[in-house]
């Protein structure tokens, strides 16, 4: 499969996916309500600490699927390592739904600040919201076993028709139907039983057909020669969910759940940076284990230094505009005054700590697709010691801005203080020109742009011309990143030579 086709179809979806997500979310608000949208935000938290079940099994999923058409596995070692998987995840799934589904009467009444919804309302929608997270979290497996396969664009494809149903065609609903949280995660419900029928049905058109004879049937023993890998992702899982989520469930109980909702919006817009690095992530990393398999070091270190420029050039510019021009971005995308002034100051900080995020995860890339994740435990480890009693106090005595400035550095200490060393472990010499000459050249010529733009620009009292500006500083800024990128510039000015 072409990675260059991979990489465009990944952020063609994830483009419409997270547009899709982001931009209709004043219209949530607009007839659902502040509170109502806390409940959504709600989900959304749920939903990641629910990951913290995954035991690594997905992207193992991904990888073994890589190995498997790199030929490291044969048919049936592989059908029986699918067919264990999918155990895990149903018993995994139906435990943890259950126990969430068991929860909601608690959580209705004991954990969320409520201040005009029925609680009898609220308790139904978090035990709708129970079984669509486990429905989805089961999308895992089939996603891992479509993205090893590099079947990308047909994923894009259809994580773009799932996401029409999901946040484009309920706003008919709520217009139409009911506006009530009862009816978004009903709506949501039918939404998740068609995405994971239509993820098996690609998934096992996909796998290899089983010899003429043979049965299979769950065992253990397919787990074993993948279980200490899974387990180090699970532990690297863990602490991503632990330190990118405890500000949210902090937050769930100390603010009411208009504010709540307020500080979702704030954190929704800016992790749409991290979402666009997204698409390289899946496609990169089932490119680079199978030219780790393959003993191409040097062609694995090109794709890793050319992805990362890539993201750089993408990332870093949306980030400096969400957080150095956070309130009008907010109000030319809600046209909501209260909105804009209580979630800019949260939005510029969770916008820098995801720029910062979308770059310092590469090495985690490279660690995957050598196969060794020790360090990562290490690091990590240290992370979950140090960082998340800074999060909880952060959160707990100066509420979403005190979250904000612990995600912030939480981010930037990783990319300054242990990016090194995985570098010198897995590529030695390579780590000052992946920084400085993939990361900070790109970043520091468009931050000197948009600081000049801070000082020089007089925006739009419209919102329409707002955006228009908004969209012009954005690209002035993609400009001036790229102009510094590298191999990406030379690949690009190659491409306009041919054209």
């Amino acid at each position: 499969m072409s990675l260059r086709r991979n990489l465009i179809a990944n952020y063609a979806g994830q483009l419409y996916v997270t547009t899709a997500g982001i931009v209709l979310v004043p219209l949530y608000i607009r007839y659902m309500g502040a509170e109502a949208y806390g409940l959504v935000g709600f989900f959304a938290m749920l939903q990641a600490w629910f990951n913290l079940l995954d035991m690594g099994l997905t992207p193992t999923m991904a990888r073994e699927t890589a190995r498997f058409h790199g030929g490291a596995l044969d048919v049936m070692g592989y059908r029986r390592l699918v067919r264990a998987l999918e155990g895990v995840f149903l018993a995994v799934a139906l435990c943890g739904g259950l126990s969430l589904f068991m929860g909601a009467g608690w959580v209705a009444n004991r954990w969320l600040k409520v201040d005009q919804l029925p609680i009898a309302e609220i308790g139904i929608s978090l035990r709708l919201m129970a079984v669509i997270v486990a429905l989805r979290w089961m999308c895992g497996l089939y996603r891992g076993a479509i993205t090893g396969a590099e079947r990308l664009v047909w994923l894009s494809g259809f994580n773009s028709a799932v996401a029409t149903l999901r946040f484009v065609l309920i706003i008919p609903v709520l217009i139409f139907v009911s506006a009530s949280p009862v009816s978004f995660f009903g709506f949501q419900l039918a939404v998740a039983v068609v995405e994971i029928a239509g993820l098996m049905w690609m998934t096992y058109r996909l796998l290899p057909a089983i010899p003429s004879g043979q049965r299979i049937r769950w065992e253990w023993a397919p787990l074993k020669p993948v279980l200490m890998f899974s387990l180090s992702i699970a532990f690297t899982s863990s602490v991503w969910v632990l330190v990118t989520q405890t500000d949210k469930l902090v937050l769930s109980r100390l603010l009411p759940l208009s504010d709540y909702g307020y500080f979702t919006v704030a954190v929704l817009v800016a992790s749409g940076i991290v979402i666009m690095s997204g698409p390289v992530s899946g496609a990169i990393m089932p490119r680079m284990t199978r030219l780790q398999t393959e003993g191409q070091h040097k062609q694995l270190i090109d794709v890793y230094r050319l992805c990362t420029q890539l993201v750089t050039v993408i990332s870093m510019p949306i980030a400096l505009v969400l957080a150095l021009f956070s309130r009008q971005v907010l109000w030319a995308w809600t046209g909501d005054d209260a909105l804009a002034e209580k979630a800019a100051p949260i939005l510029t900080l969770y916008a820098a700590g995801y720029g910062v995020l979308s770059v310092s995860a590469f090495p985690y890339y490279l660690q995957y697709a050598k196969g060794d994740l020790r360090l990562h435990l290490v690091g990590n480890a240290l992370f979950v010691v140090v960082l998340i009693p800074s999060v909880i106090w952060a959160a707990s005595y100066h509420g979403a801005i005190g979250a904000g400035w612990a995600w912030f550095l939480s981010n930037l200490a990783y990319l300054l203080l242990w990016t090194p060393l995985v570098h010198r472990r897995f590529a030695p010499r390579l780590h000052l020109h992946w920084l400085f000459g993939d990361i900070f050249r790109p970043t520091l010529l468009a931050l000197a742009g948009a600081i000049v733009g801070t000082a020089l620009v007089t925006w739009a009292k419209t919102r329409i011309i707002l955006v228009l500006e908004l969209m012009a500083a954005t690209t002035v800024l993609w400009m001036l990143a790229c102009f510094q990128a590298g191999s990406l510039k030379r690949i690009i000015l190659e491409r306009l030579r041919m054209w």
